[in-house]
């Protein structure tokens, strides 16, 4: 193989696990380290900071890699998708599930330094993180599936840092789930017409002319339930203006998907990193006060 092939093959597995995109990785870490900042009550060891970073980058990248092994029979009969690298015929199949098994064991590597109640929950992850791509075949709202997996560093932060899972961590893991299911249903927007061709099912098609409100709505239960935990956890002023900003972005996002563009979900789907963002930085300043 030579120089120009070689570099051919390193961008197709680059762009197989998505480090071209890093908005999914960046959607999975802030809820992660909104919990693990939580948890520490605004001190985390810097190692337990680390390994939750890594492990979710790695477990993204496994992720990735998984689900485009899933749909490759899918993926090229759909515009946004059709030239991801397994779907253009760049790399095998056998080869992106190689690359899934070696990121997800990478991402086990640094597991093993938390306790095991922490790895016990990393198996289970696992496991969903695995089965997600697959609900889309079955189930009229798969995105609640993706709305699981996504929220599932929320209880490994609360096993590894205080052993135990407390109410605390289950109202975190609900707003995140709702969150989740609200972007990931605008993502499905983007994909309606193409889902809807070729048999795939997503919450954008079940709920009809009901997506926008369904969104909004999960918007809504999300802020809700971090409003209430700020509350409850007597968490300081920067939280709740981190909190009030990342609602005025999601009210600009009602802005962007009302029209239903594919241009405009997907933009509203991709602002989401800016939500989580803003929640965590709210996080950070209040413990720091």
């Amino acid at each position: 193989m030579d120089f120009a092939a070689a570099l051919k093959r390193i961008d197709a597995y680059e762009r197989l696990i998505r480090l071209d995109k890093p908005i999914g990785a960046l959607l999975l870490l802030w809820p992660t380290l909104w919990a693990v900042w939580i948890a520490a009550s605004g001190r985390p060891r810097p190692e337990v900071v680390v390994i939750f970073v890594m492990g979710t980058i790695l477990m993204r990248s496994a992720g990735c890699a998984i689900n485009d092994w899933a749909d490759r029979d899918f993926d090229g009969k759909v515009a946004r998708t059709r030239d991801r690298p397994l779907a253009a015929g760049e790399i095998a199949p056998k080869e992106a599930l190689a690359v899934g098994a070696a990121f997800a064991a990478c991402a086990f590597c640094f597991v093993l330094f938390l306790n095991w109640y922490a790895i016990l929950l990393s198996v289970a992850a696992l496991a969903i993180a695995a089965a997600y791509p697959f609900s889309k075949r079955f189930l009229p709202l798969p995105q609640l599936g993706l709305s699981v997996a996504f929220s599932f560093g929320i209880p490994m932060a609360f096993a590894a840092i205080r052993n135990a899972l407390p109410w605390e961590c289950w109202v975190l893991f609900a707003a995140n789930a709702c969150y989740a299911f609200a972007y990931d249903t605008e993502y499905a927007m983007v994909d309606r017409e193409d889902d809807l061709r070729i048999g795939v099912r997503s919450s954008a098609i079940t709920l009809g002319r009901y997506d926008v409100a369904a969104v909004m709505g999960s918007y809504v239960l999300m802020v809700g339930l971090l409003a209430w935990l700020g509350v409850a956890l007597k968490l300081s002023w920067p939280y709740h203006v981190g909190l009030a900003i990342a609602g005025m972005m999601m009210g600009y996002h009602y802005v962007l998907i009302r029209g239903r563009s594919r241009e405009d979900c997907f933009r509203a789907f991709r602002h989401n990193n800016w939500v989580g963002l803003a929640i965590f930085a709210g996080i950070v300043a209040s413990y720091s006060l």
